[in-house]
């Protein structure tokens, strides 16, 4: 036996290098942040989505919050009216004023709250839930108008910040949440995929 050979080296045995006890860590470590990043877009993914679902169910039943009770939409009441009616400023504000309480404004405005919240709760179609919801809010900035510093009866507009307000961010949110493919924890994304209609057309992803 040569004197540089280690006998439990002759008996098969081999000890592990750092270099491979590095690199298993690592990949822990990676397997971990990559868990953990999948599990806060989820919990993102559900409170967004009930944003939208809360927004249709209050504006439907009337619970007492932004809308007050009795005057629901299933009581007769309309989803679009107050907010538009009340535009005050921006280049469509006449344009909201005439779409106010219009039957097609308040359905249109109702189901894509109410597709929205239930694609994101579900985890599914979160493609085509960043587009509708992205141009909700995109509608609903224009009609709020933040770059106003005054009202059209010249009144201050109280903006807080020209372009970044709340609108943009869930705009952005729901953006991001199709992008990371945030259905799949924590949802129904993975059975949705493998669906073959889906699989498909991977615009419904």
């Amino acid at each position: 036996m040569a004197v540089h050979d280690h006998p439990h080296r002759q008996l098969g045995f081999r000890f592990p290098s750092r270099r491979r006890a590095g690199t298993a860590t690592a990949e822990t470590s990676t397997a971990a942040a990559t868990a953990a990043r999948a599990h806060v877009f989820a919990g993102l993914r559900l409170l967004t989505g009930f944003v939208f679902l809360w927004a249709f169910l209050d504006k439907t039943f009337g619970f007492g919050y932004a809308t007050q009770s009795g005057k629901g939409w299933i009581d007769g009441g309309s989803p679009t009216r107050g907010f538009l009616s009340g535009v005050a400023a921006g280049p469509m504000e006449s344009t909201f004023h005439d779409w106010a309480g219009a039957a097609w404004a308040d359905w249109l405005f109702m189901l894509g709250l109410l597709a929205v919240g239930l694609a994101l709760i579900a985890g599914i179609g979160l493609r085509l839930a960043a587009v509708a919801g992205t141009a909700m809010m995109a509608l609903m900035w224009i009609a709020e108008w933040p770059p106003a510093k005054h009202l059209s009866d010249g009144s201050p507009s109280m903006s807080t910040n020209p372009f970044a307000e709340y609108h943009v961010v869930y705009a952005v949110v729901l953006i991001a949440l199709a992008v990371a493919g945030a259905g799949a924890t924590w949802g129904l994304g993975r059975a949705w995929a493998r669906l073959p209609l889906v699989s498909r057309n991977r615009w419904l992803l």
